[in-house]
């Protein structure tokens, strides 16, 4: 039977690449703990000397995951890096990243932030050629096109096979010899590129290059392919044109707000949101507080827009994973109580504005509202620097099923009831887009389908005969 698409959660992970500095693993180690807050759940590596290859990966956090003796074998001059958190049930070690594998074409690891839409379907066709998984990711998908492709050419051979994946995904590979970075064509999930001395590095945020002392290059243009080896670098122009839809949840929650992606700050346009929300959507407040730690730069523009106070109401735990990217409800539960405190000192007796990015389920919006009226806050007004994330991602947020989310069944009104606010407002798409400064007459170079449930790719697989396998020269 044809593989029907799955509404389970999927992953947002980080991914780092390093080639042609002698302490390859070392610097890859340090950059992955600075994207630590893509991916919880699981880290790895995989890093060459020339001779062979060398890998390690584990569950948990990366200061978990890797010791000094683990590093200390991860030998050579190149490597790549992943973070992860999972799908709901799938968090195992088959699953942590990179993926490693022997091949005709020699020693191959790949590593992959975001999700593809048709793996489901690919995969089924190329059970039926043959092809052993040893895991569920979606990424191992991409590495059996490559191993069975028909092209001679290595980097054709990965090229083509991408091409045939459709979805959201920044992907980095390492060989015997070179590291080779690619991006979707629409540009979804972020990459960067910089330079560490003679050497070059890859990532999904630019505040790796920060924390490792790199130099930011450039980000990697949709559709791009990047090949990095002995001889330097060569970047391959997409064969079709592009169109940008890069994901406008990378700016409002995901990213660091030190990282730069496709020429935004993500500081200065999360505070941008929060003048406008203060603009268009006041509220009657004694002290404004930011969620911490996204929200916080939001909050800064709001009071300072609004002209009211801005304090530190809320309080975060940081041994404490994210909520959002917990893999069950019941961890998110517990995670928002043992995350965040209220600062009675600060709120009781006010009316309290508070500023969050967004609100996806409505457990974390619901606990705050209670923490701080258990805190003495006399009225709590909820303003969220974001639109109502109404419709699924299908690009690697943890948001696959449209009924996880509350604005998709409640209206404003409704969802205010829900979380116990006494009241409620949102940006809009068009005051989120004003942010960046694209005019509203204009083409948004952003995916903002979570919020209106306009994809920019196929969201289904589409038919099995449009991937027979003779037309999209998948080997035999």
């Amino acid at each position: 039977m044809w593989l029907e698409r799955t509404d389970g959660p999927h992953e947002e992970c980080g991914v780092f690449g390093i080639y042609g500095h002698p302490s390859a693993a070392q610097i890859t180690h340090v950059a992955l703990i600075a994207l630590q807050h893509r991916g919880q759940e699981a880290a790895g590596m995989a890093s060459v000397d020339g001779e062979r290859m060398y890998n390690h990966r584990g569950l948990g956090l990366v200061s978990d995951v890797f010791t000094r003796e683990d590093l200390a074998r991860l030998r050579g001059h190149a490597a790549i890096g992943h973070v992860r958190y999972s799908t709901a049930g799938q968090n195992t070690v088959e699953n942590a990243q990179p993926l490693t594998f022997r091949t005709h074409r020699g020693s191959l690891a790949l590593a992959h932030n975001g999700n593809l839409v048709n793996a489901p379907a690919l995969r089924v066709l190329l059970e039926r050629q043959g092809s052993l998984f040893q895991s569920t990711s979606d990424t191992e998908v991409v590495a059996h096109l490559i191993a069975r492709s028909v092209q001679t050419n290595l980097i054709e051979a990965v090229r083509t096979s991408v091409s045939m994946v459709k979805g959201g995904y920044a992907f980095v590979l390492l060989t015997d010899d070179r590291l080779i970075a690619l991006r979707d064509p629409y540009g979804l999930r972020p990459l960067a590129l910089g330079r560490l001395g003679e050497a070059y590095v890859v990532a999904s945020e630019s505040c790796a290059f920060e924390t490792i002392g790199a130099e930011f290059v450039r980000d990697v243009e949709p559709g791009e392919t990047l090949v990095i080896d002995a001889g330097g670098l060569t970047a391959i122009a997409p064969a079709q044109p592009t169109r940008r839809a890069m994901c406008t949840f990378e700016h409002i929650y995901f990213a660091r707000p030190d990282s730069d992606i496709d020429g935004w700050n993500v500081h200065a346009v999360r505070k941008k949101l929060g003048r406008i929300l203060a603009e268009r959507h006041p509220a009657a407040g004694d002290i404004v507080i930011g969620v911490p730690d996204s929200s916080v730069s939001a909050a800064a523009g709001f009071a300072e827009a609004s002209g009211v106070p801005l304090e530190m109401g809320l309080v975060k735990n940081k041994y404490v994973a994210r909520t959002f990217i917990q893999p069950s409800q019941a961890l998110r539960d517990l995670g928002v109580r043992l995350k965040l405190n209220a600062v009675r000192s600060v709120v009781d007796g006010r009316r309290v504005v508070l500023i969050d990015d967004s609100i996806v389920r409505g457990t974390t919006s619901r606990r705050l509202v209670q923490l701080l009226r258990e805190a003495g806050a006399t009225e709590v007004h909820v303003r969220i620097s974001s639109p109502p994330y109404k419709h699924a991602c299908h690009y690697g947020i943890d948001t696959s099923s449209k009924g996880q989310l509350i604005a998709a069944d409640h209206s404003v009104e409704g969802i205010c009831r829900e979380i116990g606010a006494d009241s409620l407002e949102f940006l809009t798409v068009e005051e989120t887009m004003e942010a960046f400064g694209v005019p509203q007459d204009a083409p948004y170079p952003f995916c903002n389908a979570c919020f209106t449930g306009c994809y920019p790719t196929e969201v289904y697989p589409i038919s099995k005969e449009q991937y027979d396998v003779s037309q999209q020269g998948v080997g035999v």
